[in-house]
């Protein structure tokens, strides 16, 4: 494939990262923008917040999905140089976290990050699960979850991983991206105004 096709791809792989799921869903499914209620964002966790598991599990997979997509299926078919399939995830990505669709106020980024490097690295994201369902429940906040996610991500992609240092410094770049877009979630943490996903026993909401 020439450049401009390559350069099309990824313009193609930003939009589909930056299809809006959880605002269609709210739409849709209750006439509501999930902007304006829970916690504002326009991710799974407030999906759940607002809506219930039975809008979040599969706006959660779809969002995965904007990830893996991209890397899984245009990359081979780009026949593109190594680094291109990742650039396709980061595309997606930064579709998600910035998307046009919705005046570029879209989620966090983590579930499409995942499901971009459960088709790189599915190992690494394997480990990733289990930390964040571990950190999840010892700490009671998606958000503490996600960030400990995105700053070890490069180790295990590392580890897991070594012969594929593009996909190592996409890692970082994403991580970086997502301990961003959870800034706000920062704040509210340093303050004690962070929303809690749960409350686990000797945890007080």
């Amino acid at each position: 494939m020439n450049d401009y096709g390559l350069a099309a791809m990824l313009v193609f792989a930003y939009l589909i990262g930056a299809t809006p799921t959880s605002y269609i869903v709210g739409k849709v499914g209750k006439g509501i923008d999930l902007r304006e209620h829970g916690s504002n964002n326009l991710g799974a966790t407030n999906v759940y917040r607002v809506l219930g598991w039975k809008y979040a599990i599969p706006v959660g997979v779809i969002d995965m999905g904007k990830g893996a997509v991209p890397v899984a299926i245009f990359g081979p078919w780009s026949n593109g140089p190594a680094w291109f399939t990742v650039a396709l995830g980061l595309a997606a990505v930064l579709g998600h976290i910035f998307s046009p669709y919705v005046r570029f106020r879209g989620g966090k980024g983590v579930a499409t990050a995942a499901g971009t490097f459960l088709a790189l690295v599915p190992l690494a994201i394997v480990i990733s699960l289990v930390l964040w369902a571990v950190t999840l429940w010892l700490s009671g906040y998606v958000s503490v979850a996600s960030l400990a996610v995105a700053a070890l991500l490069p180790l295990w992609v590392r580890l897991t991983a070594p012969e594929q240092p593009y996909t190592f410094w996409a890692s970082v770049v994403l991580a970086l991206l997502i301990i961003y877009s959870h800034r706000h979630n920062i704040a509210r943490l340093r303050q004690g105004t962070e929303n809690r996903f749960r409350t686990r026993k000797g945890v007080a909401a």
